[in-house]
C-alpha cells in the first residue's frame, strides 16, 4: 500500500464506544476530514470544544501511535476512491442483484480488514508463529470455521497446530503450553468469555497469545500479547453465517499465514510439495482396480 489509511474506518467503527470528548472529536473529524489533518492537537481540540489531552487519548483509544499517524491515515483515505456502503438485501431480491451486492459487500470487507491489521502487530505475529513449537488456534461457532481453516493451512507448511472447538479439549492442549507456543483466539465479536478465558489460561502458562478481533477494545483483545483486527463489516440485518465478518477473519488468516509461509519460502515449497504428492498418493490408493 502506497499510503497509511484507514484512519476514517477506525473512527467510524468505534465511535459508540468512545466517552463523550472523544466522540466529539471523532464527529468533527468525520465530518471535517480535510480540515483536521491540517490543524495540531491543540487547535483541533478547540475546533471540537474539547482539549488537546483528548486528541492524544483518542489516539491511543485507537490503538496508534499518536495524532500524526492518524493524520497520515486520513490523508490516505481521502487519497481513495469513494466506496459503496456495505448494502442489505431486501425481499425477494434478484438473484442478480444479490450477487451483486454480496460481492460489492466482499470486498468492501477485504478492503477495510487490509487498512486495520497493523504492520507492527502482523511483524510480532509472523514471528512468534515462525518460531512456534505448536499452535492452537481457537473459536467458537463460526469462528471455528476460521480456526480449522488456519490449521489446515499450516499444518501443510509442517506446522504442529491445533483448532479443537471443545473448550475442555483446548484447555487440555493449552495447558501443557509453554514460552514457545502460541495461541490464537478467534472472536468476531471479541466479546466470546469462552476464547478469552483460553487466552487468559494461554498467558498464564507462559504461552504467547494473539487476539483477532473486530476492531476495538474487548475482552478477548485485552487477553492477548499481540492484536490483529478485522473489520467490524457492518453486517447487514439479513445474514446468513456471518458471511462478511468470515470473509475479513478468512482474509486475515489467509494474509497472516502467507506471511508465514514466505518467510521460509523454500522450506515451504518443500513441505507444501510433499503434502500434494501424500495427498495424490491416497488418491491414487483409492482408485478402483480395473
Amino acid at each position: 500500500m502506497a499510503f497509511a489509511t484507514g484512519g476514517l474506518v477506525m473512527l467510524s467503527e468505534m465511535m459508540a464506544k468512545l466517552p463523550p470528548s472523544e466522540k466529539k472529536i471523532a464527529t468533527y473529524i468525520l465530518e471535517n476530514p480535510r480540515d483536521a489533518i491540517s490543524l495540531t492537537a491543540s487547535e483541533l481540540g478547540k475546533r471540537s470544544s474539547t482539549s488537546g489531552a483528548a486528541v492524544i487519548r483518542l489516539c491511543k483509544s485507537l490503538d496508534l501511535k499518536g495524532f500524526q499517524d492518524l493524520k497520515l491515515r486520513i490523508a490516505g483515505d481521502l487519497q481513495k476512491t469513494p466506496q459503496q456502503e456495505i448494502r442489505d438485501i431486501e425481499p425477494n431480491e434478484s438473484k442478480y442483484t444479490i450477487i451483486e451486492k454480496m460481492t460489492t459487500n466482499s470486498i468492501q470487507t477485504i478492503k477495510e480488514t487490509a487498512e486495520l491489521l497493523s504492520a507492527d502487530e502482523l511483524t510480532k505475529a509472523i514471528r512468534v508463529l515462525e518460531n512456534a513449537n505448536s499452535i492452537h488456534f481457537f473459536g467458537v461457532g463460526a469462528s471455528n470455521i476460521i480456526a480449522q481453516d488456519a490449521q489446515q493451512k499450516f499444518i501443510r507448511i509442517n506446522k504442529h497446530a491445533t483448532a479443537f472447538n471443545d473448550i475442555h479439549m483446548a484447555a487440555t492442549v493449552v495447558a501443557n503450553f509453554g514460552k514457545n507456543d502460541v495461541v490464537v483466539g478467534i472472536s468476531f465479536s471479541g466479546n466470546t468469555v469462552e476464547v478469552a478465558k483460553i487466552l487468559e489460561l494461554a498467558n498464564n502458562v507462559g504461552a504467547s497469545t494473539i487476539s483477532l478481533t473486530k476492531y476495538g477494545s474487548s475482552i478477548v483483545s485485552e487477553q492477548a500479547d499481540i492484536r490483529l483486527y478485522t473489520s467490524a463489516t457492518r453486517e447487514p440485518t439479513f445474514r446468513s453465517g456471518a458471511t462478511s465478518s468470515r470473509i475479513a477473519q478468512l482474509h486475515a488468516i489467509d494474509i497472516l499465514f502467507m506471511c508465514v509461509a514466505a518467510q521460509q519460502y523454500e522450506e515451504t515449497v518443500k513441505h507444501i510439495d510433499e503434502t500434494r504428492e501424500a495427498i495424490d498418493f491416497i488418491r491414487k490408493s483409492n482408485r478402483p482396480k480395473k
